[in-house]
């Protein structure tokens, strides 16, 4: 996938940068991804989308409904392949996405939406609802276990409070978790319903930051889980995302409601981390145990 820094797509499209990021602020288009150190990329396929819908004389508003409808025409190809029980034409559509644009706006701009109006069209317990859920849930996986992990510099704990594979919610969680994978912070996805162990998993991965995904689960079972896992790894800050924020259980540990956009969410999940680093480490070494030094000993002269 061919990406542009600022500059280089700003000079693509004959713009300064500070124009081009103030239409990525009006009009929410072209939107980048983010580089391991928190730098613009945009792609190049958005980006020559938006120069041909200007050379052709459209104003910037006109020229950006243009070029987002080259993505809702990707969405709706995918749309209809899963109202078809076509898995393999899903497999398709996502393919020539992927062709255009990175993995993780293929996700936000084509898969996710077209999931969100299949449900709205035929009813979240329908069985296009459920072919698609199951399609987008391997998909996913797929994506997942080819996913090249830089190194990452922080993590978090998932905790899946999705009711299965098919709650509409699975798919946004799956959708976080790979691109957490991918560019940060390390994830790893855990159920809420499994507490045992907790302390080994958290040795393992030692997270930055505690997330809540999903609405299924009851808040006294999530509330037990993030318990578990804040005794184990102490405390952590713990973000909700697709999750109601009005929980009781959850206040004293001041959740904070991430986007429903995984992207977006995992931008404030990179921002919570650092926000939270020099205290959260300060007040984790306080409450870890003092080890009693053994008193030396002079040797004999």
């Amino acid at each position: 996938m061919r990406t542009l820094k600022t500059s280089e797509a700003a000079a693509f499209l004959n713009v300064s940068a500070n124009t081009l990021r103030s239409w990525e602020r009006r009009f929410g288009y072209p939107r980048p991804m983010r580089s391991p150190g928190q730098h613009r990329l945009y792609t190049y396929g958005d980006i020559t989308a938006l120069r041909d819908a200007l050379l052709a004389g459209l104003s910037i508003s006109s020229a950006i409904g243009v070029a987002q409808e080259g993505l809702r025409s990707g969405m709706n190809a995918l749309l209809g392949a899963l109202a078809a029980f076509d898995a393999p034409a899903a497999d398709e559509v996502m393919e020539s996405t992927l062709a255009l644009r990175s993995v993780e706006r293929s996700v936000e701009d084509v898969l996710l939406p077209a999931m969100d109006q299949i449900s709205e069209r035929h009813g979240a317990d329908s069985a296009p609802a459920a072919f698609a859920a199951r399609w987008a849930g391997d998909w996913l996986r797929r994506a997942l276990r080819l996913a090249y992990a830089p190194e990452q510099k922080a993590s978090i704990v998932i905790g899946d409070a999705s009711r299965d594979e098919f709650d509409p919610d699975a798919v946004y969680i799956r959708a976080l978790e790979l691109v957490c994978e991918r560019s940060g912070p390390g994830p790893l996805c855990l159920p809420v319903r499994g507490i045992g162990s907790m302390t080994q998993a958290i040795s393992a991965t030692s997270p930055s930051a505690i997330v809540i995904a999903g609405r299924h689960a009851s808040d006294d079972q999530v509330a037990r889980w993030a318990y578990t896992v804040r005794s184990a790894a102490g405390p952590l800050p713990v973000a909700l995302f697709r999750r109601r924020p009005d929980s009781e259980r959850l206040h004293p540990t001041g959740a904070r409601v991430l986007s429903q956009s995984p992207l977006a969410a995992q931008q404030q999940l990179i921002e919570t981390i650092a926000a939270e680093r020099p205290s959260g480490q300060a007040a984790r070494a306080r409450a870890a145990p003092r080890r009693r030094l053994a008193p030396v000993r002079r040797a004999a002269v």
